[in-house]
């Protein structure tokens, strides 16, 4: 089961490319396995490219931290906290009793069609969602992966008070944070105040001796030093409602007020109503007459009037559809357009009866779609992480002030740990952040805040059990 859906996690979700991190979490988790009560198992520690600050796992020994959360640890023994508590929920078995067989393997690109089975090879109207990989487990849950996660600390010799702050952390990042691929901690690890708390006393009352002395943070943020931090405008970003990926070089407009989603497959935006869908993927054929005939072969779908021809200087193959679903009848738009030597799929659909209500705005969306080729949009840097040894004692306000950085002094502050106002001493190594802003003429307009646009996956009220699709990149 986890083997199979860690193949699905690499594809919806996507591993950072930095070998060298990888094999050192690899490392770092394999040491805590190791203390478990499974060390036979073949474990498994993956960094998935994600903004979102969590962590997971999956059954089988396959566990995930996100870049977004290892951009806001300080410590090799914060980081041991996060992967003993998933060891703990794979231990214990957490994830296997709260999905069966045929709910896992549903995870992925044929989990949420809003078409009949038969359907699913469909491509843009095959959504993928990984919520089940994203259970909330119940308190019990959490408080006996936490006690697993701190017996493996102690076991492997780190220092168990970081544990601690992960929790703080944690809680100060809170919903607000949010953004990415993946939902936040607090979607799926609820309580993180009460549970820092838990272990707070519990870490009190561990025999003498029995604690490490292990914490790792300078060999840690050396590690995370210039990391990835926030969403990564190189596979895409929003400005307002207009999309703009420079890696596949286009742009798109939603519609203004609907919710999008920039995904590793797909692009797309629903209506406030949650009963509209455009979405954006790559074809995977070799011409859009090839795509075009392989999407209105499919059973149920009924071809319409042909669209235009032309999208914005760029031959198209559109048409008008009808799709029949278990929910009923779905109006849209399919367009199937040529660029950069890839075949783009466009999608804009609705049910039957509220087409009038939606077709000038998805029609309008779907035709915005144009090559990018303005460099101001093409060479937006991501925001990194960029470490600092401070020259003298100053507060992270000060330290803002005197680097500055393209986030805002509370950001800063959650990310090193600290409390608005506290002193900080001199030679401390704290993080800022550089990059991602948009260069207008002499001065810059930063980009939108990281995850600002994207939103958890969002069901599709009245069509069927969908969520938006994966990044197009």
């Amino acid at each position: 089961m986890g083997r199979e859906a860690d193949q699905q996690v690499a594809a919806s979700i996507g591993l950072y490319p930095d070998t060298a991190l990888q094999s050192y979490v690899q490392r770092a988790g394999a040491a805590l396995a190791s203390t478990s009560e499974r060390p036979g198992l073949q474990w498994t520690f993956r960094v998935v490219d994600d903004a979102a600050v969590n962590a997971f796992a999956l059954p089988g020994g396959y566990v995930y931290v996100t870049r977004g959360l290892l951009t806001h640890l300080n410590s090799e023994a914060e980081l041991a906290a996060v992967l003993g508590h998933e060891i703990g929920h794979v231990t214990a078995r957490h994830s296997v009793s709260q999905m069966s067989k045929a709910q896992l393997l549903s995870v992925g690109l044929v989990v949420g069609m809003i078409l009949r089975p038969q359907l699913q090879n469909f491509g843009g109207l095959a959504q993928a969602s990984l919520e089940l990989l994203f259970l909330k487990y119940s308190r019990d849950d959490e408080k006996q992966a936490d006690e697993l996660g701190l017996r493996y600390l102690t076991r492997a010799g780190y220092d168990p008070r970081p544990m601690t702050q992960v929790f703080r952390t944690l809680e100060r990042v809170g919903a607000a944070e949010g953004g990415g691929r993946v939902p936040a901690w607090l979607s799926t690890h609820p309580d993180p105040g009460d549970r820092g708390r838990l272990i707070a006393a519990a870490i009190t009352e561990l025999p003498a001796g029995q604690a490490g002395a292990r914490i790792e943070r300078e060999a840690y943020l050396q590690r995370i030093d210039g990391m990835v931090f926030g969403e990564d405008p190189r596979e895409g970003y929003f400005k307002s409602s207009t999309f703009y990926h420079p890696g596949l070089r286009f742009l798109v407009e939603f519609p203004p007020g609907w919710k999008a989603s920039n995904q590793k497959q797909a692009v797309g935006a629903v209506s406030p109503g949650q009963d509209a869908v455009v979405v954006i993927t790559l074809a995977n054929r070799p011409s859009p007459q090839a795509a075009h005939q392989e999407f209105f072969s499919q059973p149920g779908i009924q071809r319409g009037q042909a669209w235009r021809g032309d999208i914005n200087g760029l031959p198209a193959y559109a048409n008008a559809f009808a799709a029949q679903t278990d929910q009923g009848v779905l109006e849209g738009l399919a367009a199937f357009i040529p660029h950069e030597g890839k075949v783009f799929q466009i999608l804009g659909y609705t049910p039957s009866s509220r087409w009038p209500r939606y077709e000038s705005v998805i029609t309008s969306s779907v035709g915005s779609f144009a090559p990018l080729t303005d460099r101001r949009f093409l060479d937006v840097p991501p925001q990194r992480l960029d470490l600092v040894t401070l020259p003298r004692p100053m507060t992270i306000e000060e330290f803002a002030r005197r680097y500055p950085s393209t986030v805002s002094a509370q950001t800063l502050a959650i990310i090193n740990e600290v409390e608005p106002g506290q002193l900080l001493e001199a030679g401390r190594k704290v993080k800022r952040v550089v990059g991602g802003e948009l260069s207008r003429g002499g001065g810059f307009d930063q980009l939108a805040v990281p995850g600002e646009h994207d939103v958890p996956p969002v069901v599709v009220a009245d069509v069927a059990a969908t969520v938006l699709p994966e990044r197009a990149a």
